[in-house]
């Protein structure tokens, strides 16, 4: 047996009229990020429902990475499995990393409100903050998203926020949840400092 740490990630969904389907996916290339860790991906299925406490509970899961994909709304049954691994999560004492859409999760979870950000969908833009200058955050990232946070939530700290002062990266200041708003796996090359954070906060290395 695998003695590498398993990181459940959540996953997108697609919706597929032609074929009258809903499909989870995840991006290959979350995989090979998680992977570049040195822990195994478990993708979680959005259509448990009451039995995710069982499929977690048989598969004990050492983290949680909520991934990146769909707006907050878009899909319920999404929405669902987010906020009960993020509840899971809190009572096992698991330590939670949330990218995109997954750092908007955390915040809608704590009772943040989401707005709509101009700018930020398909570009590149630099960082700012004390985490960035002391290297601890990247000086520049992609961007991806069209919803960002009003404020910072309750229970959360700021770790670096966009030119145009907008939320970026945040902590709980309690527990070892982390949300960025970058994609660190479609970088070109992964970033060495974003790996050693990720390590530090979800496998504890």
């Amino acid at each position: 047996m695998s003695t590498r740490p398993l990181i459940a990630i959540s996953q997108r969904v697609d919706r597929v009229p032609a074929r009258a389907e809903n499909r989870d996916a995840l991006d290959q290339r979350l995989t090979g990020w998680v992977c570049a860790l040195g822990a195994l991906s478990l993708p979680v299925p959005n259509a448990l429902g009451d039995d995710l406490a069982g499929w977690l509970a048989a598969l004990a899961p050492t983290a949680v990475l909520l991934s990146g994909g769909n707006d907050i709304g878009d899909s319920l049954e999404r929405d669902g499995t987010e906020a009960a691994l993020l509840e899971h999560a809190a009572r096992a004492g698991l330590p939670v990393l949330g990218i995109c859409r997954g750092m908007q999760m955390l915040a809608h979870h704590a009772g943040a409100t989401l707005v709509p950000v101009g700018g930020h969908a398909g570009t590149r833009h630099p960082l700012q903050g004390d985490a960035v200058l002391s290297g601890a955050i990247p000086a520049e990232v992609n961007s991806f998203h069209n919803w960002g946070l009003a404020a910072c939530p309750p229970g959360y700290a700021v770790l670096a926020t966009a030119p145009d002062g907008s939320i970026e990266a945040m902590r709980h200041r309690a527990l070892r949840w982390e949300g960025w708003m970058w994609h660190p796996e479609r970088e070109a090359r992964f970033g060495a400092g974003e790996l050693a954070r990720a390590r530090q906060l979800l496998i504890g290395e």
